[in-house]
């Protein structure tokens, strides 16, 4: 990639910010609440989906999806008790601002909005480095849809052959692949590597602080 009009697309949630674990216990604690025995490794494997595709994934479409709202809040409320201590994850704000520097167009695609997105950016703590955000409202469809790549990629005014993805789940990848950029894989969310370069991870780095310690090689430089 030549040295202007480059993007760097990146998930957040257990990319950025260590957040799935959290996410798990309480999206565990929500469906227990309301009377749904869930499995804590199922719930890790579905997150990243938006909340509504989450709860079909591990409930299945023949649900009560009367529950579903009930469902999402009770999450939104489990979850929202950490917001004031969501850890980023090693020099995940060192490698946005390095990005912005070398000429990259940084843009976050979350399903993520309101007061969560403000507490997972206020962890990350580089807002001078984030040119925009896609979220999962601003599109009909979330992940692993390739919509919210796409959302991003306009964001940054860039072509899918000039942008990276950067994501933690199989969802992420195959939402990338599908819109056409390079996915780059990261370990820190807890999804094997195997399970990343199946579902299209062109290469996969242990956590921010690994990519950006091997920037110079990888699909970033």
């Amino acid at each position: 990639m030549g040295s202007a009009g480059r993007a760097a697309v990146f998930d957040v949630d257990g990319t950025l910010v260590d957040t799935n674990h959290l996410h798990v216990v309480s999206w565990w604690e929500a469906f227990r609440q309301a009377g749904h025995r869930v499995p804590m490794h199922a719930v890790h494997r579905a997150v990243g989906l938006p909340s509504t595709d989450l709860i079909a994934h591990l409930l299945g479409d023949d649900r009560d999806t009367d529950q579903d709202a009930d469902l999402s809040a009770g999450h939104k409320a489990l979850y929202g008790q950490y917001f004031n201590r969501l850890p980023a994850l090693p020099e995940a704000g060192r490698l946005l601002r390095r990005l912005h520097r070398d000429g990259w167009t940084v843009v976050l695609a979350t399903s993520a909005g309101g007061a969560e997105l403000s507490a997972l950016r206020r962890a990350i703590d580089a807002d001078e480095a984030i040119a925009a955000t896609a979220s999962a409202d601003d599109v009909d469809e979330g992940k692993p849809a390739p919509e919210p790549v796409e959302h991003a990629l306009e964001l940054a005014g860039v072509p899918a052959e000039r942008a990276v993805f950067v994501g933690d789940t199989v969802w992420d990848m195959r939402a990338g692949s599908r819109a056409g950029v390079r996915c780059v894989g990261v370990l820190c969310g807890g999804v094997p590597r195997a399970d990343l370069e199946e579902a299209g991870a062109d290469v996969v780095y242990a956590d921010p602080a690994h990519l950006l310690s091997a920037l110079g090689d990888s699909p970033l430089s």
